[in-house]
């Protein structure tokens, strides 16, 4: 295994090329425009999966975006890893504010990143993460180092819901069968401070509609005179927090887990500076819940926000009118036992009942997942946590995540499999955001972590 950091060297460069021309493909599948170019991607995916050694590799057909499945089955004695990831992205927007086009890949020199980060859609999540293990299998395979079985499942539509890659997994269970599954879809700590994803908040989304009168009016005819949705809509979202900025669903928090002081001792470990906190997002204060840290506040704790909130006129210059309808995202995330139907539905039922006589409200739910939690006393994160202290030199921390994955919990229930998460890219990496970017230090070391992973997996399998 040691030779894998002199293979790396050798086709450092061949690395970094091939993934930026993959990040060169607008492959966002929440928007239509893109259809040919995610299927485009699926294709690139497929042919870098045979030339790194998979032995059958096939595009899976669903009723969205293709999943992209390939295997290497050496023995049937040894234990199987499921690798998942996804080739899709997140739409660009506001294109305005990126300092290079999202889908030129440039390499920049950065803070964190000070030998430099790919700067493009889809860099960090999850295309650059994902394609380190597409690297790994390659250096396994060509050395002739490749340990036990590995099979790859590589979605088109994590980033609108995976509602497609359920019905695959319980269609296929026989196919998708494995003893360990493995992603990266996280981050760690920091490039000296590696950690492992032990927790995930779930996700309902939905989208509401306040509609008023049957066309714009007048504002000043009208104004005073008739609702406006879009100031009832601003009133009722206000209205779903307190003034300890406590989420005011009924029934919201009933199943919501309450960790232990010993517990939260245990996170409170994790290095952590509010003052950098701040500075890196340019606030002079942090904002949350009453009676939790920072830390508390994005993992374990549930939460409510307004991703995008539009109606009226928009546009340059003024036009008086009081719009007919208004109209919000919304996201909440939630923690274990929390079950995102359950409470798309609480949601639904609240909204509906808090809007004024004048109004009608529509709530639509788009999608969401449960969250989850992985024991670290498997030989899964056993082997992860060796692989990580072979290469970093350190132990790394479990860490819980404020993001979701929503099908991770899915894996569990239907192929019976713990996940793994072992991700590296940083908070600062700018995920979902203008400017995202993934250190190339961060690219190259996944993929020479990644196979010490399958070497101790598979020697603690066997004992």
């Amino acid at each position: 295994m040691e030779a894998i950091k002199n293979y790396i060297s050798e086709h450092k460069e061949r690395f970094i090329s091939e993934l930026i021309d993959l990040l060169k493909m607008p492959s966002v599948s929440a928007d239509t425009a893109f259809t040919q170019d995610v299927l485009d991607t699926a294709d690139a995916v497929k042919k870098a999966l045979t030339e790194a050694g998979c032995d059958a590799v096939e595009i899976c057909e669903t009723d969205g975006y293709p999943i992209v499945y390939g295997e290497k089955i050496i023995n049937s004695d040894l234990p199987t890893v499921l690798v998942y990831g996804h080739y899709d992205v997140q739409p660009a927007d506001p294109i305005n504010l990126w300092t290079s086009p999202p889908f030129e890949p440039v390499i920049k020199k950065t803070d964190k990143h000070p030998e430099g980060a790919i700067f493009a859609r889809g860099a960090c999540d999850d295309k650059g993460q994902m394609y380190m293990h597409v690297k790994a299998m390659e250096y396994m395979v060509k050395t002739n180092q490749l340990p036990c079985n590995v099979k790859f499942m590589i979605e088109g539509e994590e980033e609108v819901g995976s509602s497609n890659l359920a019905i695959f997994v319980a269609n296929n269970k026989e196919k998708l069968a494995n003893d360990i599954i493995l992603i990266s879809d996280t981050g760690m700590i920091a490039n000296d401070v590696p950690s492992i994803t032990t927790g995930l908040r779930g996700l309902s989304y939905v989208e509401v509609e306040v509609t008023g009168p049957n066309r714009d009016l007048h504002s000043g005819l009208y104004g005073g005179a008739v609702a406006n949705p879009i100031n009832i809509l601003t009133k009722m979202i206000a209205s779903l927090h307190d003034e300890n900025n406590h989420i005011t669903i009924p029934g919201f928090y009933d199943k919501v887990e309450e960790l232990s002081k010993e517990e939260r001792a245990e996170m409170a470990k994790a290095p952590f500076s509010l003052e950098n906190y701040k500075d890196a997002l340019d606030i002079d204060a942090v904002y949350g819940e009453n009676g939790y840290t920072t830390n508390e506040r994005n993992s374990i704790r549930p939460t409510l926000d307004v991703n995008g909130i539009w109606g009226g006129y928009t546009g340059e210059g003024a036009k008086t009118v009081i719009a007919s309808k208004a109209f919000a995202k919304i996201s909440m995330r939630l923690v274990p036992n929390q079950d995102w139907k359950e409470i798309t539905e609480l949601f639904k039922k609240h909204f509906e009942s808090i809007a004024p006589e004048g109004a009608k409200v529509l709530v639509k739910p788009h999608h969401g997942g449960q969250g989850y939690v992985t024991p670290i006393n498997t030989i899964g994160y056993q082997a992860a946590s060796k692989a990580y202290e072979t290469t970093f030199g350190k132990k790394p921390i479990p860490q819980r995540s404020g993001g979701s994955i929503p099908i991770v919990a899915l894996f569990e229930k239907e192929l019976n499999s713990k996940t793994i998460l072992m991700g590296f890219g940083l908070d600062s990496d700018a995920i979902h955001s203008p400017n995202e970017h993934f250190g190339v230090w961060n690219y190259l070391k996944g993929i020479e972590t990644i196979p010490y992973f399958y070497k101790y997996y598979t020697e603690l399998f066997k004992k």
